[in-house]
């Protein structure tokens, strides 16, 4: 038997999420259907996250035992063959280093979200961004995400139905910036909350309308209350962009 890490990217909005559930298809069942058509075995297919509904992924990681002999690409290609009708792409496939776990191996990851900060809304992009037509100050949002960084109890940016074991958790960067008509969030860490990110966007967005200043994030940040950030953003925004692991080079 070989162990495979997989790298996958996926537009998430067609899904209820990552993992399987009972209400509808997820990107872990399509993956097992096609792994199970490829070679006839029937494996869980652990991913690095957990992305909500409507949460795409340019670099999600998984792992992938199958026992049939085969090759990396073989493993990439056949995988697609049979995922060919819907919006999922195996990206890689590599043969994986002895004890690896795509998700308890991880060492950082890294997540993205987009707002469309202009009048007209998106047209491509739909499903894919954000859309706020009114102004939004990007330096003052990235001037308050700096009081998150570092490690802290984040239960104000936390699910409700979160299942974490603790609301403390490492922000190693957050960073908020213009590109052309977007405006860049972008989070790095070793793990997240549920709801995490699209929470302090939530939260973020309420500065750069300028209805919050930077002392207000952090006030809501000290309250260890739901109720004292803000909204959570739509889940369109927000794509996982890569996992990195100890042994990446």
């Amino acid at each position: 038997m070989t162990r495979w890490r997989v790298r996958i990217e996926y537009d998430g909005g067609p899904y209820v999420g990552w993992q399987r559930q009972k209400n509808g298809r997820s990107i872990q069942q399509s993956i097992e259907e096609a792994v199970f058509r490829f070679c006839g075995e029937h494996t869980r297919v652990y991913g690095a996250g957990r992305t909500d509904a409507g949460v795409h992924a340019m670099g999600q990681v998984a792992h992938i035992d199958i026992e049939r002999p085969t090759t990396a690409d073989t493993v990439r290609d056949a995988i697609n063959a049979h995922l060919r009708d819907e919006p999922i792409s195996i990206v890689e496939a590599v043969a994986a280093a002895e004890g690896f776990h795509a998700r308890i191996s991880a060492r950082e990851r890294v997540y993205l979200y987009r707002v469309l900060n202009r009048r007209p809304p998106p047209a491509i992009d739909q499903g894919r961004v954000w859309h706020i037509p009114w102004d939004l100050d990007a330096d003052a949002m990235h001037e308050a995400a700096q009081c998150l960084v570092g490690t802290h109890d984040f239960t104000s940016f936390r699910a409700t139905v979160c299942q974490a074991r603790s609301p403390v958790k490492t922000l190693d960067v957050l960073d908020v910036r213009k590109a052309g008509a977007e405006i860049h969030f972008h989070a790095r860490g070793r793990s997240f909350l549920h709801h995490q990110v699209r929470n302090i966007v939530g939260t973020l967005e309420r500065v750069g309308a300028g209805k919050w200043t930077a002392a207000d994030v952090s006030t809501a940040l000290d309250a260890r209350d739901r109720a004292a950030a803000g909204a959570t953003a739509p889940p369109d925004g927000l794509s996982l962009v890569s996992v990195t692991y100890p042994d990446d080079s």
